[in-house]
């Protein structure tokens, strides 16, 4: 079973004339180049950038004084050094965050200047030891300082280079925290210059109630992120699987422009493509699949190698195989070995 498998990626590594082109397959850096870097941060995001990555990704949480500031979740215990900053033990707390009980420190409970004080370390040092060696070295970025590297490093590079926000849990933090991310986002991208359809800058979200709402206050384009199971958070009598419906699609199509599904609804258990990316296109949305790493532990068994969950595996083929779905672009920890697979 293992050697047919290996047979239909290697059949699926080879692009087909409707697949993705070089040109048109995006490739997004998932939290920079965080396969290499402590997640957002600038020096993760410069450094994808510097590989060529085509848009550079930051999870946006917001702060007590209401500043926008890139973390993967609103819980900075897990990136950051605040469990051993004294003046900070009186922060951590417990919240339920969409269900889930979390204990830990939290962006929304800080004040900007009091954010910057700490400093960002590795989340995930057991499967990227080599990450860990920059703890302490970078501070949590704001919205506004990536948009400036970004600029400057078009300025440098002469290339124009791509911002693909995500906002967290922003009904959440709505009705919990009182912090509106939609309007503070959708005023960011005003001020930056960032809100017209032909800009480089996508906006995802899990959630549908946000992507309304900022589709008339912005022109750029929406994207729906969708899980590999349960449903948007602000609509909890609607699945994502009835999104993937064709009537669910064409539905998404009204305010989006696009989805960022799961990549196991892109690619099936046996590496072959399912029929999402051709239904989606069928009513004008591009495909964005996550999440591409190189590590064992997150590759189909038949592209692991070497020993251990952290080695690297195959990622070159399940890229090939994301580009031959005809997906639009794909999402990756590590965008120099995507991009060198691509043949970019």
């Amino acid at each position: 079973m293992v050697r047919a498998l290996l047979l239909i990626l290697a059949a699926l590594a080879v692009p087909s004339a409707a697949a993705a082109t070089a040109q048109d397959f995006i490739v997004i850096a998932h939290r920079g180049a965080s396969g290499e870097r402590p997640e957002h941060t600038l020096a993760a995001y410069e450094r994808a950038i510097d590989q060529g990555a085509d848009y550079i990704e930051p999870d946006l949480v917001a702060t007590k004084d209401m500043q926008l500031v890139a973390r993967h979740e609103t819980e900075i215990g897990e990136t950051t050094d605040v469990a051993s900053r004294e003046e900070f033990a009186d922060r951590k707390r417990s919240k339920t965050i969409e269900g889930r009980l979390v204990t830990g420190w939290f962006a929304e409970d800080f004040t900007l200047a009091e954010l910057r004080s700490l400093r960002v370390r590795e989340r995930l040092p057991g499967l990227r030891p080599a990450n860990a060696r920059f703890d302490g070295l970078y501070q949590i970025p704001t919205f506004e300082e990536i948009v400036a590297l970004v600029r400057a490093k078009e300025a440098e590079t002469g290339r124009r280079i791509g911002i693909y926000p995500e906002l967290k849990h922003p009904t959440w933090l709505l009705q919990e925290a009182g912090i509106d991310t939609v309007d503070l986002l959708a005023t960011a991208l005003r001020k930056a210059d960032l809100d017209d359809a032909d800009d480089l800058v996508f906006v995802q979200v899990f959630e549908v109630g946000p992507l309304k709402r900022l589709n008339a206050l912005v022109e750029t384009p929406l994207v729906l992120l969708i899980s590999s199971q349960g449903g948007p958070y602000d609509e909890p009598a609607t699945s994502w699987a009835d999104i993937l419906t064709p009537s669910g699609l064409a539905e998404v199509a009204g305010y989006a422009d696009g989805i960022g599904p799961h990549l196991g609804h892109v690619l099936s258990a046996d590496g072959t493509p399912t029929g999402l990316v051709g239904e989606a296109h069928a009513v004008g949305l591009k495909v964005h699949p996550w999440t591409l790493r190189k590590e064992n532990a997150f590759l189909p068994p038949a592209l692991r190698r070497g020993a251990g969950q952290g080695a690297a595996g195959d990622l070159g083929t399940l890229a090939r195989m994301v580009r031959a779905s005809g997906a639009d672009g794909v999402f990756t920890d590590d965008p120099a070995l995507v991009l060198s697979a691509l043949g970019r």
